[in-house]
C-alpha cells in the first residue's frame, strides 16, 4: 500500500475500506474534466445559442442588454463568489461535501441550458433563464477550483503534491478537448438547420448525464480534511480575508501572470494568430488542438520535477521566460501552419513551469482551517480580471491599429508575477498543514 493510501487508511471513520490514491485522483480529475467540458462547451457553442435565445430581430430591448451580460460578465465575473463560498463550505463541511455541490450544479446549469426555451417561444424569460444557468456555472467553476485543489493537494503522499496538483490542469484541458471534439463532430455531422434547431442542445444535456458521472465517482471519494479540523469551530466566511491578507495578495500576485498566459496561448492564440499574422481559420484549430494535447502530456512530468527540484525554479522558468520570450514568441508568427505550432508548443512547455503546481503553490500558502475559502475567492478574481479579459485586451489593441502591444501586456504582467516568486518560500519538501 503506498504513502497515500496509508494515510487514507488511518483518517478512514468506523470500518469503511480505504480509498486509493487513484481513486481521488479521479475523484478531483473526472469532475473537473466534466466542469470545464459544460464551461467550454457554451464557450463553442455560443453563436447557435446566441441565434435562438438572443435574436437580433427580437424588439424587447431587454434582449441584447441580457445578451451582453449572459456571454461576456456573468461567466467569469461569478467566478469569484463561487470560489468564496464553495471554499466556504469545504472548509465547513467538507472537501467532499463542496466537490459533490459543485458538480451538481455544474450538472443542473448544463441541463438547464440544454432545455432552455428559444426567445420565439418563451420571450424575454428564455435569457432570463439563459443568464440564470451561467450564474450557476459561474458559481459551480469558481467553486470547483477551490475544493479541487485542495482535496487534490491533500490526498497526495509526501513528496508528490506537485504530481497530484498536476491534475488540475490535465483534466480540465481534457475538458476542453473533448468539448471541442463534440462540437466539432456535430457541426460537421448535422445540417446547419438541425444544428440551429436542437443539435446544439445535444452536448449541454451529455453534460448533464456526464455530471452524474462526476458525482457517483465523487461519492466514493475519501474525506480529506482533518478529523482535528472537523471538530474545530467553523472559520467564517470571510476569516481567510481578515487573518491572512498577505497570503490572500499572494495567491492575486502568483496568478496574475499565469492566468493571463494560460488562457492567451490555450483559447486566444488561435484567433490572435488568424488576426495579425494571417494564419486560417482550419489550421489555427489543428495547431491548437495539438498544442493542447502536449500539454496536457507536460503536466504531470512537470509535477513530478517540481517535487524533486521544488516550485520555486519552474514558477520563475515560466515568469522570466514569458517576460522575455512574449514579444519575441508572437511575432514570429507568420501565415504557417508550423511556426504557429511551435509558437504554441513553446509557450506551452514555459505555462506548465506554472499551471501543473499552481493548485500545489496555492494549498501550501493557507492554513487548513481556511485553505479552500482562503484560495478559492482571490484566485478567482484574479482569473475573472486578468485571465477572463485576455481576448478582449488582445481584440481591442488590434481594433486600435497597436496589436504590437499585446504582447508587452503579457510580458509585463509575467514580469510583476516574477517578482512575486523570487519572494516565495519554497514549500515544495515542508508537510502540509492539517
Amino acid at each position: 500500500m503506498s504513502s497515500a493510501e496509508n494515510k487514507m487508511a488511518e483518517r478512514a471513520p468506523g470500518k469503511r475500506r480505504p480509498v486509493s490514491a487513484a481513486r481521488q485522483l479521479a475523484a478531483a480529475s473526472v469532475g473537473n474534466a466534466v466542469e470545464w467540458y459544460d464551461w467550454y462547451t457554451y464557450t463553442f457553442l455560443a453563436t447557435y445559442i446566441a441565434a435562438q435565445i438572443f435574436p437580433k430581430s427580437a424588439s424587447n430591448s431587454l434582449v441584447p442588454l441580457l445578451s451582453t451580460f449572459a456571454v461576456f460578465a456573468v461567466g467569469f465575473f461569478m467566478r469569484p463568489i463561487g470560489g468564496l463560498l464553495m471554499g466556504a463550505v469545504a472548509d465547513r463541511r467538507g472537501r467532499r461535501a463542496a466537490l459533490t455541490v459543485t458538480i451538481l450544479l455544474m450538472g443542473g446549469s448544463s441541463l438547464l441550458v440544454g432545455l432552455t426555451p428559444t426567445y420565439a417561444a418563451a420571450g424575454v424569460l428564455a435569457p432570463v433563464i439563459l443568464v440564470l444557468a451561467r450564474l450557476l456555472q459561474g458559481l459551480s467553476v469558481g467553486g470547483e477550483f477551490a475544493a479541487s485543489t485542495t482535496f487534490l493537494v491533500e490526498s497526495a503522499g509526501p513528496g508528490r503534491r506537485g504530481l497530484f496538483s498536476s491534475f488540475q490542469y490535465v483534466s480540465t484541458t481534457i475538458g476542453q478537448l473533448v468539448a471541442s471534439g463534440i462540437a466539432a463532430l456535430l457541426v460537421a455531422n448535422l445540417a446547419p438547420a438541425t444544428m440551429d434547431s436542437w443539435g446544439w442542445r445535444v452536448p449541454f444535456v451529455l453534460g448533464a448525464l456526464l455530471s452524474l458521472v462526476g458525482f457517483w465517482v465523487r461519492s466514493g471519494a475519501e474525506e480529506t480534511r482533518s478529523e482535528e479540523q472537523a471538530k474545530a469551530p467553523r472559520p467564517g466566511l470571510f476569516e481567510a480575508l481578515r487573518r491572512h491578507p498577505r497570503e490572500s495578495l499572494l495567491i492575486c500576485g502568483i496568478t496574475a501572470g499565469g492566468t493571463l498566459a494560460y488562457y492567451t496561448w490555450t483559447s486566444y492564440l488561435p484567433t490572435y494568430a488568424e488576426l495579425n499574422a494571417g494564419v486560417t481559420k482550419s489550421d489555427a484549430l489543428l495547431a491548437g488542438t495539438l498544442s493542447l494535447t502536449f500539454f496536457a502530456v507536460l503536466q504531470p512530468i512537470t509535477g513530478m520535477v517540481s517535487d524533486r527540484f521544488g516550485r520555486k525554479p519552474l514558477l520563475l522558468m515560466f515568469g522570466i521566460g514569458f517576460a522575455l520570450l512574449s514579444v519575441p514568441l508572437l511575432r514570429a508568427l507568420d501565415d504557417s501552419f508550423v511556426t504557429l505550432l511551435l509558437v504554441q508548443c513553446a509557450g506551452m512547455i514555459l505555462l506548465s513551469g506554472f499551471t501543473a503546481i499552481s493548485a500545489a503553490v496555492n494549498a501550501e500558502t493557507f492554513p487548513a482551517r481556511v485553505r479552500a475559502a482562503g484560495i478559492g475567492f482571490p484566485y478567482s478574481l484574479t482569473v475573472a480580471l486578468f485571465g477572463g479579459t485576455a481576448p478582449y485586451i488582445g481584440t481591442l489593441f488590434k481594433d486600435l491599429g497597436q496589436a504590437g502591444l499585446f504582447p508587452v501586456y503579457v510580458a509585463v504582467l509575467c514580469l510583476v508575477s516574477s517578482a512575486v516568486y523570487l519572494r516565495l518560500p519554497e514549500t515544495a519538501h515542508r508537510p502540509l498543514e492539517r
